[in-house]
């Protein structure tokens, strides 16, 4: 059993300088260089241990509870992954089947769930300026929790995506861009183009742009940000990017052209979403279940996204990227044209020719997730890994 690999990166994590047992992981601009590095490390032992047959299983009881408030597929799949591979039973809490459907208190359910709970997902992203607001009132709630005596310890909190950011999401995918480009250091420099996409939908969440963008202006890349005029993100994040580009060396701009924010790109990232100004409407809509009001938005709002039809990844706006052979990624479900739908973010022959790698960019999301929670868990992260490598549990008995 080779495990070379698994105690290199336990090495690297040692040198890093972090402070996250006992704290959430909501914001990726929340946490340090080390820290996201850090992420990034565990995440590749816990990948490499899977490999080499190692059980990663850190608990042989407890559970992990999930509260998806939005659909999902990708993030929910891999969090009852990553759960399931340090040794967690999952356990999905259905606000529709709970007493929060009769008004129990987000204090009084996050202490009922947080017994003998390590970990808690949540996604909450339809929300625009409550969905983080949520997951810090639950982080409070169980801190509450364990003061008091109640909670035997604190479950650690993982923003499964929020309003704001996404970080399970925007952490897979540039730790798939660090095995593409061989490593982190490899994308300094490198030019990215987070741009808008045609979409025959609407209300599609900021948070991927935005972690996108939080992330990317940490590690010194070359950011364009393209978005037809209206289709803004929040502006506190579009400023805080520029800050943290200029900071790591890198740059930021914001264009109002999908074709220049592919000239001489490294990777492409187009993406629908909503305007902020939309979301920021929807809001009072769906607290009062006006449906009524809801359909004259989604009106109005498909009718201006039918403007830019354009806006589509095309192979056209390919050839304009860096060699025309520039990277595309996308957090997936893609709208694709003529696959999905009539008109979409990208064409059917751009997507089939990176198919494979969208898949292996969510590959990366269980080990992330896991990552979060073991060094939300663990005060000597690079020991308890080293320890589940002495220790050599076989993974598989077949």
């Amino acid at each position: 059993m080779d495990t070379g690999k698994i105690k290199k990166h336990i090495e690297e994590l040692k040198r890093k300088r972090i402070d996250m047992a006992g704290k959430d992981f909501l914001l990726t601009w929340e946490k340090s260089r080390d820290e996201i590095e850090a992420t990034f490390l565990v995440a590749d032992a816990l990948r490499a241990m899977r490999e080499a047959g190692i059980s990663p299983r850190l608990w042989d009881s407890g559970i992990a509870v999930s509260n998806f408030r939005d659909n999902s597929t990708r993030t929910r799949f891999s969090f009852a992954s990553a759960c399931d591979l340090l040794g967690l039973y999952v356990q999905d809490l259905d606000e529709g089947k709970s007493q929060i459907a009769h008004g129990e208190t987000v204090r009084e359910t996050a202490n009922m769930i947080g017994f003998l709970t390590e970990a808690i997902g949540i996604r909450d992203d339809m929300y625009l300026g409550e969905g983080d607001k949520y997951q810090r009132e639950v982080g409070k709630a169980l801190d509450a929790g364990v003061a008091a005596g109640v909670l035997p310890s604190r479950p650690t909190v993982v923003n499964l995506q929020s309003d704001i950011d996404h970080p399970t999401q925007s952490m897979a995918d540039f730790l798939h861009l660090s095995r593409h480009f061989g490593g982190l250091d490899g994308l300094k420099g490198r030019k990215i183009a987070m741009s808008w996409a045609y979409s025959p939908s609407y209300g599609k969440p900021l948070s991927v742009p935005q972690g996108i963008i939080g992330l990317a202006s940490r590690l010194g890349m070359e950011i364009v940000l393209a978005h037809p005029e209206g289709y803004d993100l929040i502006p506190e994040v579009v400023e805080l990017a520029g800050r943290q580009a200029v900071a790591s060396g890198g740059s930021f701009k914001l264009v109002h052209s999908m074709d220049e924010s592919f000239e001489g790109a490294d990777i492409v990232y187009p993406k629908s979403w909503a305007p902020y100004d939309v979301m920021r409407q929807r809001v009072p809509l769906l607290h009062a279940g006006d449906q009524a009001g809801l359909k004259e938005l989604e009106k109005a709002c498909l009718a201006n996204n039918a403007r830019f039809k354009d806006w589509e990844c095309g192979e056209k706006k390919m050839k304009l990227t860096k060699g025309g052979k520039a990277l595309y990624m996308h957090c997936l479900p893609a709208d694709i044209t003529d696959v999905s739908c009539e008109a979409g973010e990208v064409a059917a022959s751009v997507f089939d020719r990176y198919r494979d790698d969208t898949y292996r960019e969510a590959s990366y999301k269980p080990y992330i997730i896991a990552a979060m929670i073991l060094l939300g868990k663990a005060e000597d992260p690079a020991g308890t890994l080293a320890r589940l490598v002495k220790k050599g549990g076989a993974r598989s008995f077949l």
